[in-house]
């Protein structure tokens, strides 16, 4: 069983700490053990418990009337408005999906993820539920509140998801503008990439999809093999600016299609020097214009 601070327990769940006392103080909300110390010290049960706290009161219920529910009953009536959840509840959907990959529980997790595809659909999915969900991973890995095993877990079945619903979109025509996809070496986080392959093929884009941590070489070989009209690479890391110049420049040398597109990490890729050819992608917004863009000069 794992155990968590107060500190810990307020990263998960985006309550401050001195809030969490108060709930645990006024309302019974939580029941903290205590260290010899007489430090708090909470377990998964508790973690559990106030993440279904958090998702009733994004509903508009009261920590007063949440508090003196049994574990039971609370989850009860988190399931409960899994059936009728409010639109604009997305605190629910990453709370509700955090606890599940916390428990391994993948079959909650597929029903609340079915749940939010059903009310807001992939793209606000995506925007309102999975990116907050992975920044929050991101930010409890790097503070070591997170086994590395639970986001592990999370991010694949969100992968596994993303690439069933790819496989479902149309088939691009054979002369559609074709995209070359990859993340550079040492870059494993591509859930942003492939929604970026479904925007692309949701817009009826060819894609080559290469993946994560591709070499140089094989982008380069990829490159020379299926000459793509545009390529578009995502960094996530913060690396040094001027090992990934060095990596563009020598994929500009090779590519003789229309665009480099790169998106990801703003503050790295603030400090790169683009070309004409060269253009970084602020947002989904920018992605979805540049397609659309792209279809009408196809189209004329």
């Amino acid at each position: 069983m794992n155990l968590f601070s107060i500190s810990q327990l307020s990263q998960f769940s985006g309550i401050k700490a001195h809030t969490i006392r108060i709930w645990e103080q006024r309302y019974n909300a939580l029941s903290p053990q205590r260290s010899e110390g007489n430090t708090r010290y909470y377990n998964d049960k508790q973690l559990s418990r106030l993440l279904n706290i958090v998702s009733m009161m994004e509903s508009g219920h009261k920590v007063s009337a949440l508090g003196i529910l049994s574990d039971d009953e609370l989850f009860k009536l988190v399931r409960k408005l899994l059936i009728e959840p409010d639109k604009s509840a997305n605190e629910y959907y990453i709370s509700q999906l955090l606890s599940a990959g916390m428990r391994y529980d993948d079959i909650y997790f597929n029903q609340v993820f079915a749940k939010a595809l059903e009310t807001l659909g992939l793209r606000g999915t995506y925007i309102n539920v999975i990116l907050p969900l992975m920044n929050r991973l991101g930010l409890m890995w790097a503070a070591d509140i997170l086994p590395t095993v639970h986001e592990h877990f999370i991010s694949n079945i969100i992968r596994q998801k993303l690439s069933v619903i790819i496989e479902s979109t149309r088939v691009p025509d054979a002369d559609s503008e074709s995209w070359l996809l990859f993340l550079p070496e040492n870059e494993f986080h591509e859930i942003a990439l492939l929604f970026a392959h479904f925007i692309i093929r949701d817009n009826g884009g060819k894609v080559i999809y290469l993946g994560c941590d591709v070499p140089l070489e094989s982008v380069i070989s990829a490159i020379n093999d299926v000459n793509p009209d545009n390529l578009l690479m995502f960094l996530v890391h913060f690396d040094h600016a001027e090992m990934i110049q060095e990596q563009i420049a020598e994929l500009n040398h090779y590519f003789k299609g229309n665009k480099f597109y790169i998106a990801g990490n703003p503050k790295l890729i603030s400090g790169l020097k683009l070309t004409d050819r060269t253009e970084c992608l602020h947002s989904i917004n920018s992605l979805e214009n540049t397609l659309k863009s792209g279809s009408e000069v196809h189209s004329n």
